[in-house]
């Protein structure tokens, strides 16, 4: 019942963020916005504003456009965005950067967030990971390999 809740709850938020992110209004008659308190925002939330900004790439990995991001990892770079609130339970834990694969940094600067995998029982392999200065990584092998986001292109 509770997973059934959290998939009802997330797509709503996610048409919402659709909405949002293509600059349409809601028309008169339309559904009715979601109420305020089915899910309660996670205040494991990074520091980046809700505002594309251009973080250059300080990893030296290799580059990809939002644009190319499998649309559920559109949907959870808008959740990342907006701070949640997010559909998993892990989402906005810390990552431990234990791969060494991205740039080092202090415990506690990177957060991962939970990329949906159609087809999967659970979390999947799928994330994405935000650094305090705002940068994000995608990773579609669970740690394996690492993408820099191009945001806003």
């Amino acid at each position: 019942m509770r997973r059934m809740l959290a998939a009802v709850v997330l797509m709503v938020l996610l048409g919402v963020a659709l909405v949002v992110s293509s600059g349409l209004q809601p028309q008169a008659g339309g559904p009715a916005p979601a109420e305020s308190g089915t899910a309660a925002p996670s205040s494991r939330a990074p520091s980046a504003t809700a505002e594309v900004s251009a973080v250059p790439n300080p990893s030296g990995l290799a580059t990809i456009r939002e644009t190319q991001l499998p649309a559920e990892g559109r949907r959870t770079l808008a959740l990342i965005r907006r701070g949640g609130p997010y559909p998993y339970e892990r989402d906005g834990v810390t990552f431990g950067n234990f791969e060494r694969i991205l740039p080092r940094k202090s415990g506690g600067y990177y957060r991962e967030y939970t990329v949906p995998t159609p087809g999967e029982s659970d979390r999947g392999a799928r994330r994405i990971v935000a650094g305090k200065a705002g940068e994000k990584y995608y990773t579609a092998d669970h740690y394996g390999s690492f993408k820099f986001i191009a945001e806003g292109k």
